[in-house]
C-alpha cells in the first residue's frame, strides 16, 4: 500500500509538471505561429496590391511610349514604384527584403481561367508548377492559408482573382525548429523532474509511513489488550448463562461480545493487509475448488431464510495467490449478499475467466436508495442502514476488507447498480 501511495505521489506530480510544460510548449509554439503568420500575411497583402499595380502598369506599356513612362517602369522592375512604398519598407521588409522575398502571382479571369503568371521575382517556380499551386488553393475556397512551402493570399474582384504566393521557406523551418527544440526540452525536463520526484517522494512520504505503522502497532497492541478482557467477559457470561438460563440480559452480552471479538479480529487482520508484504507465502490454488468449498454453507444459508441462491463457477480456473485470503474475500461477499438482500430475493455468483483475468461476481437483490454512493460501500464502518446493519450483527469493515484483498492481489473491486434492485460486486484479478 505504501509503494501504491508513492506511485500515486510520483504520477501526481508528473502530471502537474506535464501540464505546466504542455502549456508552455503549446503557448510558445502557438504564440510564434501566430506571430509568423500575421507577418507573413501583411507581407502578402502588401505585395500583392504591389504586384497589382505593377500588372496595370505593365498593361498599358503599348500605349504609353514617352520618356517619363520608360522611367517609370524602370523604376516599377526595381522595386522602386514612387506611388507605393518598396519592399524593404513593407512589413516584414528590411534593407535585405528585396533580394530575400520570393513570390510569383497567377492572375484569372472570372471563371478562374489562368491568364498571366508573374514570376519575375522568383526562379525555382516554372509555369506548370504555378498552374497546379493555383488549381489547388482555388479548390481550397479560402482567402488565405499555407501551401507546400508558400503563404498565399487570394485577392478576387470584378475582373477575376489575383493569387499571391509567398516563399516562407525559413519561416516554416524556424518554426519545425522551434518545435522540435522546445519539445526536446520538454522532454528532457520531465525525465529529470521524474528522477527527482523518485528521490524526494520518499521524504514526502515518509511522515504518512510512520502514521501508517503508528495505527497498525495502535490496533495490533490494542486487539491484544482487549482481547483478555473480551474472553473474561465471554467466560464469564457463558458461566452465568448456565445458572441463569434464558436470562435477557446475559444472552445479549454474549452476543456483543461475540461481535465485538468479531471485530477485533477483523481489525488487526486488516491492519496486517496495509503491510508492504501481506501474504509472505502466495501460491498458485485451484480457485474453482476454493469458491465451490467457500459457497456452500452460503447456499444452505440463503435457501432456509428462503431466499433464492444460484452459482455459476468456471471449471479449472486457478490463480496465484493467498488461498485463505482470497477465500475470506468470496465469503465476505456472499454473507454480504445474504444478509442485505431482500426477503425472498435472489443471489448469484459467478466466477469466470476472461483473457487473463479472473472475475468474481457476486449479486443480489436489495431496496437500496437511489441516493447512495456505492464507492462509499468499501468505507470502514460505513453504512447504509444503520439498524439493519446492527440487526444483521454486521461490523462495517467487510467489504474495507475485501477491497483492501483485491488490491494486494493487484486488483480491483466496484460496486453497480444494474437494475432497479440488483447490486452487483465484481473483483477483477
Amino acid at each position: 500500500m505504501l509503494k501504491k501511495m508513492q506511485r500515486r505521489f510520483i504520477m501526481a506530480a508528473m502530471a502537474a509538471f506535464a501540464t505546466v510544460m504542455l502549456v508552455l510548449v503549446a503557448g510558445i509554439n502557438i504564440g510564434n505561429y501566430y506571430r509568423t503568420t500575421l507577418t507573413q500575411d501583411g507581407l502578402a497583402a502588401s505585395l500583392l496590391e504591389y504586384e497589382q499595380r505593377a500588372y496595370e502598369r505593365r498593361e498599358h506599356r503599348n500605349t504609353l511610349s514617352n520618356e517619363k513612362t520608360k522611367e517609370h517602369e524602370r523604376r516599377i522592375s526595381a522595386h522602386l514604384d514612387p506611388d507605393f512604398p518598396p519592399i524593404s519598407e513593407m512589413p516584414g521588409g528590411g534593407p535585405e527584403a528585396r533580394f530575400t522575398t520570393r513570390f510569383f502571382a497567377v492572375y484569372c479571369d472570372i471563371y478562374e481561367n489562368i491568364e498571366v503568371i508573374s514570376r519575375d521575382y522568383i526562379y525555382s517556380i516554372d509555369e506548370e508548377t504555378a498552374k497546379a499551386y493555383t488549381v489547388a488553393v482555388l479548390q481550397k475556397g479560402k482567402e488565405k492559408g499555407y501551401y507546400g512551402d508558400y503563404r498565399y493570399h487570394v485577392k478576387i474582384n470584378d475582373a477575376g482573382s489575383t493569387i499571391l504566393f509567398l516563399n516562407v521557406t525559413s519561416a516554416l523551418q524556424f518554426m519545425k525548429s522551434l518545435l522540435f527544440i522546445s519539445l526536446a526540452i520538454g522532454v528532457f525536463s520531465l525525465l529529470v523532474v521524474l528522477i527527482l520526484v523518485i528521490f524526494f517522494s520518499r521524504y514526502a512520504v515518509r511522515p504518512y509511513i510512520k502514521n501508517m505503522e503508528r495505527q497498525k502497532r495502535f490496533i495490533t497492541d490494542a486487539g491484544h489488550e482487549l482481547k483478555t478482557p473480551i474472553t473474561s467477559i465471554a467466560t464469564s457470561a457463558d458461566i452465568a448463562a448456565m445458572e441463569y438460563e434464558g436470562d435477557e440480559w446475559i444472552s445479549n452480552i454474549q452476543k456483543q461480545t461475540a461481535r465485538l471479538t468479531r471485530l477485533v479480529g477483523e481489525l488487526v487482520a486488516l491492519s496486517r493487509l496495509d503491510e508492504e508484504i501481506p501474504f509472505p507465502e502466495k501460491g498458485i490454488f485451484s480457485l474453482s475448488d476454493v469458491a465451490w468449498e467457500t459457497a456452500e454453507p452460503f447456499a444452505v444459508r440463503a435457501k432456509a431464510e428462503g431466499k433464492k441462491y444460484c452459482q455459476n463457477i468456471g471449471e479449472q480456473i486457478t490463480m496465484y495467490g493467498d488461498r485463505n485470503s482470497i477465500q475470506q474475500m468470496i465469503s465476505i461477499l456472499l454473507d454480504n449478499a445474504v444478509k442485505y438482500s431482500d426477503t425472498a430475493g435472489e443471489i448469484r455468483l459467478n466466477i469466470y475467466q476472461k483473457r487473463r483475468k479472473v472475475c468474481i461476481e457476486v449479486l443480489n437483490t436489495c431496496d437500496l436508495p437511489d441516493i447512495v454512493d456505492l464507492d462509499r460501500l468499501f468505507e470502514r464502518f460505513y453504512r447504509v442502514d444503520e439498524s439493519r446493519s446492527t440487526s444483521t450483527g454486521g461490523t462495517g469493515i467487510g467489504l474495507a476488507m475485501a477491497q483492501a484483498i483485491a488490491e494486494t492481489h493487484s486488483g480491483k473491486i466496484k460496486a453497480e447498480r444494474m437494475k432497479e434492485k440488483i447490486i452487483r460486486f465484481k473483483v477483477i484479478l
